[in-house]
């Protein structure tokens, strides 16, 4: 009998490593659905709930953590304060994302920077999205940020070409553009208007933009034509305090 060949599995990374992965959110459809993507690209998903589970998941099993992804509302005091005890066991040895919706403040934002969060996920993004935007974060020494540094993270954006008004989640933000995800992307050179908030911030940025990578089913880069300057200083501020780096070592 003719043995079929078995394909090895795409992992949607540079690499095949199997990674560990600790999830804490307080919401089972949340845990469920990271665990859900990662378990399919061949990754370890270590899924908790609470502050407790979290903090012993890190004592037990750092050495073997790669990345964590957080929810800042598992914390009974303020999510800075729950940062500051996962740093006091691993000493800014992991990677940390947040879920951008549990972000409170642009004052918060800035404290989790110098904390060394790497970037900000969409809790709500659908599974075969949540690999492409953590994946920077569990192989960075395949991706260089050297020359444009890149904040990766998920968060809605709205963009008008023509009379046309369209939604997406960005991809990753840099200091003179943006990435977003989207399976319909428009020609490269058109230009467009932008709007976004960033995590902790209730001021919409509002810019123009032209699209100059495309590229179907996975989505374009937007390089900024006009910016106002203040919103182009919160841009500058926010990637330079939250641009990514692998601190593992």
């Amino acid at each position: 009998m003719k043995r079929t060949r078995v394909a090895p599995r795409d992992m949607t990374s540079p690499s095949v490593s199997r990674k560990t992965v600790l999830v804490a959110s307080e919401t089972p459809f949340v845990r469920e659905r990271f665990k859900t993507a990662l378990d399919a690209a061949g990754h370890r998903a270590m899924v908790v709930k609470s502050v407790a589970e979290l903090l012993g998941r890190v004592r037990a099993d750092l050495a073997e953590l790669d990345l964590i992804v957080l929810d800042l509302r598992i914390a009974n005091a303020t999510g800075v304060d729950l940062v500051r005890k996962v740093r006091k066991l691993d000493s800014g040895h992991l990677p940390i994302l947040v879920f951008s919706g549990s972000v409170s403040s642009a004052d918060e934002v800035k404290e989790l920077g110098s904390l060394g969060v790497g970037g900000y996920l969409n809790e709500y993004s659908a599974v075969e999205h949540i690999l492409p935007s953590i994946t920077p974060h569990l192989f960075p020494d395949d991706y260089n940020r050297r020359d444009s540094p890149r904040v990766v993270m998920g968060i809605p954006v709205s963009y008008r070409s023509g009379g046309k008004i369209a939604a997406a989640l960005s991809l990753n933000l840099s200091h003179r553009g943006i990435a977003i995800r989207t399976s319909t992307p428009l020609p490269k050179e058109t230009a467009l208007g932008v709007r976004f908030h960033l995590p902790g911030s209730k001021k919409e940025l509002v810019t123009e933009a032209i699209v100059c990578w495309s590229a179907k089913k996975a989505g374009m880069g937007l390089r900024f034509t006009s910016v106002k300057p203040a919103d182009q200083k919160a841009i500058d501020e926010f990637v330079d305090a939250h641009f990514f780096r692998s601190v593992k070592t």
